[in-house]
C-alpha cells in the first residue's frame, strides 16, 4: 500500500523523473507560461515555488542550492536579482495552473503552468525623425533601451566583410570533387577486382 507516499512518479525513474522537473523548471523561470500535462504541471510547480522561496532569502547557501538544480549561473542570478523581488508581498501561491484542453492524439489533460507575477514589457512611442519613419522604444527594464526603426538598412561601421578563404587550385581539386567514404570503399573494391 502506498500510505504517506506523496508525489506523482510521471511512469518515470527518478533519473529522468528529476530531469524533467529540472527541465520544466527552467522553462517556466525562463518563459514564465509553459504548456505540459497536468500531472507535470502540479510536480512541477512544487519545484518553482521552492526555487523562488530560495531567491527571495538570497543568501549564499541558497543560491548554491539553487544551482544544483538549475545547472545554469545566469538563470541563477536572473532568479535572485529579478524573478524573485516580484515577489517580495507575496507569501507562497508563485505560479498557477489555469486549464486546456485535451491534447490530440492520446487525449492528455494540458495546462498552463505561469508565474503570477510577470515581468512587464513597456513599449512607447517615439517622436517619429525628421525622416518621417516611425519608431519604438521597446522598456524591458527601466535602465536598457533598444531603439526599432521601421524599414532601417543602416549596417554599425565595425562591422567588416569576412574575408574570402583562398582555395587550392591545383588541378585535382578541381577536376575531382570530393567524395564520400562509402564510395571511396566502394570504387577500391570495384578497381581491385
Amino acid at each position: 500500500m502506498r500510505h504517506g507516499i506523496a508525489g506523482n512518479k510521471l511512469s518515470r525513474n527518478s533519473t529522468l523523473r528529476k530531469a524533467t522537473m529540472r527541465d520544466i523548471a527552467i522553462a517556466t523561470l525562463i518563459r514564465q507560461r509553459i504548456t505540459t500535462t497536468k500531472a507535470i504541471a502540479k510536480e512541477g510547480r512544487k519545484l518553482v515555488d521552492r526555487l523562488i522561496t530560495m531567491g527571495k532569502k538570497g543568501t549564499l547557501s541558497e543560491k548554491r542550492r539553487a544551482f544544483a538544480v538549475l545547472c545554469d549561473h545566469q538563470l541563477v542570478s536572473d532568479l535572485f536579482e529579478k524573478i524573485a523581488p516580484r515577489f517580495r508581498a507575496r507569501q507562497g501561491g508563485y505560479t498557477r495552473i489555469m486549464q486546456m484542453a485535451h491534447r490530440r492524439g492520446d487525449n492528455a489533460h494540458m495546462v498552463l503552468l505561469e508565474l503570477t507575477e510577470k515581468e512587464e514589457v513597456v513599449v512607447k512611442p517615439k517622436a517619429a525623425v525628421a525622416t518621417g519613419k516611425k519608431s519604438q522604444v521597446i522598456d524591458v527594464e527601466a535602465d536598457q533601451h533598444e531603439h526599432v526603426d521601421d524599414k532601417s538598412s543602416k549596417k554599425p561601421e565595425s562591422v567588416k566583410p569576412a574575408a574570402k578563404k583562398h582555395l587550392p587550385t591545383d588541378d585535382k581539386s578541381k577536376a575531382k570533387p570530393k567524395v564520400g567514404m562509402i564510395k571511396k570503399m566502394f570504387q577500391r573494391k570495384v578497381g581491385e577486382s
